[in-house]
């Protein structure tokens, strides 16, 4: 079975093929794409934008205060045991 090779699609294959060898739009074109993706985007409401916030605030205190804890826990092992008195 003898593989298909791969067409490429759209400006970006123009450009490659009226031009072999250059550089697919430079660094403007990579500015008018990445901005055309970002139109695509479903950006968050600024609902969904205060709930994750307040998630991450909880899980770094939560983390926080488990790290804490266990440097509590194990402060006098350190001290006694590996740093010997």
């Amino acid at each position: 079975m003898q593989a298909t090779p791969a067409v490429a699609v759209g400006p970006a294959a123009e450009t490659a093929v009226a031009h072999p060898g250059r550089r697919r739009g430079g660094i403007f074109g990579f500015i008018r794409e990445s901005w055309a993706e970002l139109k695509k985007v479903d950006w968050p409401n600024r609902n969904q934008v205060v709930q994750g916030t307040i998630v991450v605030i909880i899980a770094c205190a939560v983390v926080g205060a488990y790290l804490w804890g266990l440097d509590q826990v194990l402060q006098p092992f350190v001290r006694e045991v590996l740093l010997g008195g």
